[in-house]
């Protein structure tokens, strides 16, 4: 059992790169990778991407450093190698095994897991049913954006943020994981998904006041419900869930194609003007995101993407531009 690193030999974002692998397990790959406080976003499928950095550091906690060719085999003959043309299938499999060992850590973390306020069930299995049915929810047919995806997106920016030292509460993890968790394109939906994460969580053994800052922190994620000084732990999530913003150009486009495609009903230019309107108020903020942390990841790309795609939409508006927003 060893977890292997490569030299640093891979370029990208302006540095090089390492894999990290296990040869036996991914969750000694995942525990060995939280150590080296590296994000678990950086984790594609089979190996950490490492960045140069971090080689030395990796090497002196126990990586042992190999070829690149001994990373490939070792992947292989322990069966963990996802090859490219499997990435399609394997991908949403590797998703949701994460997003459901996420939600069972999060409930031995608050001790929902030991007893409920029913006797219908065991609080174990209580708890892996109200995951199994909110996950269900965020995988329902007519979501393109708001889907699995981007719960993953959003906890993983959480982690993001909690390695580079950010103290993540449970409320904004709880938060998380049901802040569009009804998601019908209507302005009363953070709401709902309030009401129904308050409704969920009260049978569990929770603080109280933690079941109902929930709550509060989940009609804040509403564009007009943003407050203007909020809490560290509600500043963590509606950073988090603004991340996307930040994401590499590709991503960043297959975001944006499916958030036209969950208001397919609305005329290309109405949609633009709508879409460009709201990006714009984040621009005209001071900064995008609430937390230092954030803002020294993500502040400077997220700018930039959401400035091209404004500037898209509009060059495919082709109404007068008394029409426009009021521009």
């Amino acid at each position: 059992m060893a977890i292997l690193i490569d030299p640093p030999a891979w370029p990208a974002h302006g540095t090089l790169w390492s894999h990290l692998v296990s040869d036996t397990a991914t969750d000694e790959l995942h525990a060995f990778a939280k150590r080296l406080r590296i994000p678990r976003r950086s984790f594609d499928l089979d190996h950490y991407d490492v960045p140069a950095s971090l080689h030395d550091q990796a090497v002196a906690i126990g990586a042992r450093p190999v070829t690149a060719k001994d990373v490939v085999h070792a992947l292989r003959d322990s069966g963990l190698r996802v090859r490219q043309a499997e990435r399609p299938i394997v991908t949403p499999l590797r998703r949701r095994q994460y997003l459901t060992t996420e939600w069972q850590s999060l409930g031995e973390l608050l001790g929902a897991t030991s007893v409920t306020r029913t006797t219908s069930a065991t609080a174990s299995d209580a708890w892996l049913s109200l995951g199994e049915n909110t996950l269900a929810r965020w995988s329902e047919p007519h979501r393109s954006y708001h889907d699995e995806r981007h719960l993953e997106d959003v906890l993983l920016a959480l982690d993001h943020l909690a390695t580079r030292g950010e103290r993540v509460s449970p409320e904004s993890l709880l938060a998380a994981w049901f802040h569009d968790a009804v998601y019908l394109g209507r302005s009363t939906d953070e709401t709902a998904s309030a009401q129904l994460a308050v409704a969920s969580l009260e049978v569990f053994p929770l603080d109280p006041s933690l079941v109902s800052r929930v709550g509060e922190f989940i009609v804040a994620t509403a564009p007009d419900k943003e407050a203007r000084d909020p809490s560290p732990a509600l500043a963590h999530l509606l950073d988090a869930d603004l991340s996307i913003f930040a994401a590499p150009r590709h991503r960043y486009e297959e975001y944006a194609g499916a958030v036209r495609a969950e208001y397919a009903h609305v005329a290309d230019p109405e949609f633009a003007e709508g879409r460009s309107l709201i990006l714009s108020r984040y621009l005209e903020r001071p900064a995008i995101y609430r937390t230092a942390t954030a803002r020294q990841l993500w502040e400077e790309r997220a700018r930039r993407n959401v400035a091209d795609e404004i500037a898209r939409l509009r060059a495919n508006d082709h109404r007068p531009a008394r029409r426009r927003g009021g521009a």
